[in-house]
């Protein structure tokens, strides 16, 4: 009998060993800043479940470290970083954009914007894209990344340098994605009715009247221009030079074998979807841990009145003095205790109740009992975490896809939404008072989303697991992904079909008329022919 619990722990040694020995290869093409914060959640995940790890990374990366237990990399070198990987660009990119913002509604304010924006997607494309080139070229990396043989390919396609990688190695693709070239990847390969599935920068929920619906196109089409005038480009370059002209980036993009969207319907619009897309939203969600002493200290400070977590991401810390001294000034004005990520210089105004740091346990934090209120850009991992934690949000918009995210929790009834373009101590104080009052119905609305979000059979971060794995077990999941993509576009829309049901119809109304037109002139031939006979 005692011999047992020794050869149980043997037996699950050598269980361990026989999954670690198992454990598959796994090729990361990442994207920089916040994206790549999510994707290092399943790089570790992966690797606690004995898979090897490694990441495609360039020298002028800003967030993916070099060195890491979880991986092991390989640095490509870059002449130029990308717009991502550089915090003076996305700081000169934030003020541009708040000052066309602050004309917001005008023809010329749509122009400014687009035209802004265009030019960003256009020179980071580009510089992707060169990337890649150096990739293909680098003989020695790719034998090297060819004998290796990995067993499934994981990128992000918002810049999608990876597909490209996936194509020239012939791996299964697996995507971890919310956004591509032209706004949301559900466009990419999923039917999406513009009468109520809003487009990226409408700022749209999914109860549109005409006038929006109008709108609504007009913002599709200008996607649409900027992913085949601007952003695809050096792509079909890349394309046509190393997979021939028959191969498109689009096309490659829908081959994809599996796409880990980072979407959960308790907060996206329902919408049209298809079998090979797997909802991980919220999959960094997870139970709080305790703070370190002297935050926890601060925040015990607040009493009944709480504490409001304030941050605005990763990329867009410093919102210059002007904007830092009427946030600041409002905090002043309130009993709440704030924690504010901050960087830049200290506001004059600063109050007692507001702590400054550059950096912030922020799941920790939204995790506690005394946060009241979570204040951010509107980043999807925040949102999903305050979700978790059921805090509600106010809103400060800045860029990108922002607006449309905060417009969704809105919708929810979890948020609500300040103009950083016209915002002065007393709007943002009032706004404040009004978002903290109990009486409001945010946070046991948000308890309630918290509730819905965490109601699942399996979590996020399993889900997206599993997926991985099998992907690998089967070398790919082709029988998941729709055909459609090869298809050309009007055979899509059936354009064809009812091109041949329009000339069957044609045909037959020719045949009637013809038949009815002889039927006529033998009827008048036959009556003239009768008169002429009663004349005589």
């Amino acid at each position: 009998m005692g011999s047992y619990p020794a050869l149980a722990v043997i037996l699950l040694f050598s269980a361990t060993l026989f999954s670690r020995c198992n454990g598959g290869k796994v090729l990361v093409y990442p994207v920089d800043g916040s994206h790549w914060l999510n994707m290092k959640i399943l790089v570790e995940e992966l690797h606690s479940r004995g898979h090897e790890i490694t990441v495609l990374r360039s020298n002028t990366s800003w967030y993916v470290s070099e060195f890491s237990p979880h991986y092991s990399s390989i640095t490509v070198p870059q002449e130029q970083a990308q717009n991502l990987e550089s915090q003076s660009f996305m700081t000169n990119f934030l003020k541009r954009s708040l000052e066309i913002n602050q004309n917001k509604g005008s023809l010329w304010a749509f122009l400014d914007f687009y035209n802004h924006l265009f030019t960003m997607m256009y020179e980071n494309q580009r510089i992707v894209a060169k990337l890649v080139i150096d990739i293909f070229e680098n003989k020695t990396m790719v034998e090297e990344l060819k004998k290796t043989r990995y067993d499934v390919f994981l990128t992000d396609p918002v810049f999608p340098g990876g597909v490209l990688v996936a194509h020239y190695l012939q791996l299964p693709l697996v995507f971890n994605v919310r956004w591509i070239l032209n706004g949301d990847a559900h466009f990419a390969f999923a039917p999406s009715p513009l009468s109520y599935i809003p487009q990226l920068f409408s700022s749209y929920s999914d109860k549109m009247d005409i006038f929006q619906r109008i709108n609504n196109i007009v913002y599709h089409s200008a996607l649409v221009y900027m992913y085949y005038y601007v952003a695809s480009p050096p792509y079909q370059a890349v394309c046509d030079k190393y997979f021939g002209k028959d191969v498109d980036l689009m096309s490659l993009m829908q081959g994809a074998d599996l796409w880990l969207m980072r979407v959960d319907f308790i907060f996206e619009f329902p919408r049209p979807t298809m079998p090979n897309v797997i909802y991980i939203g919220g999959f960094q969600g997870k139970p709080a841990k305790s703070l370190p002493k002297d935050l926890e200290e601060f925040v015990q400070s607040s009493g009944e009145h709480g504490v409001v977590i304030m941050t605005l991401g990763t990329l867009l810390n410093d919102i210059g003095p002007e904007l830092s001294e009427i946030i600041a000034s409002a905090f002043a004005n309130l009993p709440q205790k704030f924690v504010w990520r901050h960087n830049g210089k200290r506001p004059d105004t600063l109050g007692n109740n507001t702590m400054l740091v550059e950096w912030l346990p922020q799941n920790d934090l939204l995790g506690h009992p005394k946060t009241k209120a979570f204040m951010t850009h509107g980043g999807t991992n925040g949102i999903y975490e305050a979700i978790y934690h059921g805090v509600p949000v106010l809103g400060m918009p800045l860029i990108f896809d922002q607006y449309d995210n905060m417009v969704r929790l809105r919708a929810r009834g979890v948020a609500e939404i300040v103009e950083v373009t016209t915002l002065d101590v007393d709007t943002l104080t009032s706004a404040l008072k009004n978002f903290l009052d109990p009486k409001n119905p945010y946070k046991q609305n948000m308890m309630k989303l918290s509730e819905l979000h965490q109601d699942k059979p399996m979590k996020p971060l399993e889900s997206a697991m599993f997926w991985v794995e099998f992907v690998m077990r089967h070398k790919g999941a082709a029988h998941l992904r729709t055909e459609s993509y090869k298809m050309p576009w009007y055979a899509y829309h059936g354009l064809d079909v009812m091109a041949v049901f329009g000339a069957f119809g044609l045909l037959i109304v020719t045949l009637v008329w013809a038949f009815c037109k002889c039927l006529i002139g033998r009827f008048v031939s036959t009556k003239i022919s009768k008169n002429k006979s009663k004349s005589e």
